[in-house]
């Protein structure tokens, strides 16, 4: 079975991604890394959870290519990389046509099957006069 859209990215690349953004920690994790570059400490911060369970989800980020960690002496700051965004992105941009194509026909079979209906004609005495 071939599936669509897997021609132009490995299926194991684009497997690792959707698993990474299936948790809403590591989603909120990217929405932080967004603004910019943090250590674990930072993105620890908003979260009731301690930080090497922060670090667990980095790692899982990072082996999903959605995130890149440096070693600054102590620190160790993680930065969005948007590629692997970019490429589930264009894979569901295909679903997106599917569906608005999918849409169009069934406003036109609704449309064939109830046309409009003409507006009743006012009589003179519901007109209002002019003078």
């Amino acid at each position: 079975m071939e599936l669509i859209g897997y021609g132009q990215v490995s299926a194991a690349h684009l497997d690792a991604t959707f698993a990474a953004l299936a948790d809403p920690t590591r989603r909120a994790i990217l929405a932080r890394l967004s603004r910019g570059e943090c250590s674990v400490a930072e993105l620890a911060e908003p979260f009731a959870m301690s930080q090497p369970a922060v670090s667990k989800h980095l790692k899982v980020l990072e082996k999903a290519g959605l995130i890149s960690r440096d070693r600054d002496a102590q620190r160790r700051p993680s930065r969005l990389e948007a590629a692997p965004l970019a490429e589930a992105s264009r894979w569901l941009e295909q679903y997106k046509q599917f569906w608005a194509a999918s849409f169009a026909r069934l406003d036109d079979l609704l449309a064939e099957m109830h046309p409009p209906k003409p507006k009743p004609r006012r009589s003179p005495r519901n007109r209002r006069r002019s003078r």
